[in-house]
Parts: structure tokens; C-alpha cells; sequence
């Protein structure tokens, strides 16, 4: 389930492990120190993506805060696949105005997002709640989500949504098929077809764990709060 920033605690096991990417070097050294300040490990910083992954070179890595805006050039997709892929989870730290930028990164995969305005105090709170496992809930990751026409539902028919509601719940395909009662062939074809329409609209879900993210954010699966919470937990 999502948690207020505000209610973040710092109940991890063992400090926080972070890295940071972003290419002003004061903000780096800001993050840094006050992460230091509050007991976390920074484990590296850098000012991209394949450089950062470079320094870990394998390294446990519980959050990574990433700038949107790098001056690289690479796309905020990639970046986050990029940092997902080394296993960490992806605080994005952003300027409030990029919401089309934010949203892309929440279809990624991104865990939470938090305004560059924000005090550092929320700041190191967000990053605890992240390390734990859950997902940032507050206002920004919902305006990012409501602002964007795009991050719509997915056009889904009745048996589309029956489908990944079963699906999405934990079932194996068989089994799902089995309750539906259409074979599993069929069933394989609507799973097909969902992971498509959403790739349309701009929010790929290509695991199962994606597809309960957007059944949640959908409506078809309970755990979603009016604030924008994710539902896992």
C-alpha cells in the first residue's frame, strides 16, 4: 500500500543503501550529506545512468534518486529500466513542472516521486519509505497520473478485464482459463492483448507484477487510494 510521505519512518532493516543520479554536482553533494546526516549509506553517486551502474558494479542498492532532466540525453524509460534492472528502486526527484516526464517514469516502474522543492527532511523521509518496499503516495504522483489524458484506463472489454482481474489476483493462467471456461489458448490471447493495449496508452506492464500495478491504478483489482497510492503491500 502507498505511505504519505509524511508518515515515513525509518523502520528498514539497516540503514537505507542509496545512490543518486543527477548532473549538478551541488545537488549530488546536498543529497549526499544529508543522507550521511540521517545515517543512510550513500553507495555512489553520478551525474547519468550508465554511470552510476558502472560505479556499483553490482553493489546492493536499496533507492536510487534519480534527476529526470539529465543532460545526457537518454530517455527517462531507459533510465529507470536501467536502475531497476540493478535491482534498487527508483525515487524520481524532479522540478514540478515535467509531469509528461514523471508520468513516463511511473510507467516505468518508478516507485515515487518527489518535488525538488520539497524540504530535504521529506526528502530523506520519501527515501525510507521506498527502501522498505512500498510506494510513494502522495499529491505529486497522483497529479502526474491526472494531468496526463494518456495514463488513462486502458480500453479493456468485459472479458479483457475479467481475464487480468484473475490473472492480476494471482492465479496461473490455467487456472484462470479454467474458471472462465474458454481454453487456455484464448485465455493466452487476451493476456496478449491486454499487455498491447497498454503498451498503447503509454503504460507498458510486460511481468505480472506490472499488471497488477495497472489493475490497481485501473480499478479492476481493490488497493487503490484516492491519493494514488499502488496497492502492494
Amino acid at each position: 500500500m502507498g505511505v504519505e510521505a509524511g508518515e515515513a519512518g525509518t523502520d528498514v532493516a539497516g540503514p537505507p543503501r542509496v545512490a543518486i543520479v543527477d548532473d549538478h554536482e551541488a545537488v549530488r553533494l546536498g543529497l549526499r550529506g544529508a543522507c550521511a546526516d540521517a545515517g543512510y549509506d550513500v553507495v555512489a553517486t553520478a551525474a547519468t545512468v550508465p554511470q552510476l551502474v558502472d560505479r556499483l558494479g553490482g553493489e546492493a542498492c536499496d533507492v536510487v534518486v534519480l534527476d529526470l532532466s539529465l543532460g545526457d540525453g537518454t530517455a527517462v524509460t531507459d533510465n529507470v529500466l536501467a536502475i531497476r534492472a540493478t535491482g534498487a528502486a527508483v525515487l524520481v526527484h524532479s522540478i514540478a513542472d515535467r509531469v509528461a516526464s514523471v508520468r513516463e517514469s511511473l510507467a516505468a516502474g518508478a516507485a515515487g516521486v518527489i518535488p525538488k522543492s520539497s524540504p530535504m527532511e521529506t526528502v530523506i523521509r520519501s527515501i525510507a519509505v521506498v527502501a522498505r518496499g512500498d510506494v510513494l503516495n502522495n499529491l505529486e504522483w497522483a497529479s502526474a497520473i491526472e494531468a496526463d489524458s494518456e495514463f488513462a484506463k486502458a480500453q479493456l472489454g468485459r472479458r479483457e478485464r475479467d481475464v487480468l482481474h484473475l490473472y492480476a489476483s494471482g492465479l496461473p493462467l490455467k487456472m484462470v482459463a479454467l474458471q472462465l471456461g474458454i481454453a487456455h489458448s484464448t485465455a493466452r490471447e487476451y493476456l496478449d492483448r491486454i499487455r498491447a493495449k497498454y503498451v498503447e496508452v503509454g503504460r507498458p506492464a510486460p511481468t505480472k507484477v506490472d499488471l497488477l500495478r495497472r489493475a490497481v491504478e485501473d480499478g479492476i483489482l481493490p488497493g487503490l487510494d484516492p491519493e494514488g497510492g499502488d496497492g502492494r503491500g
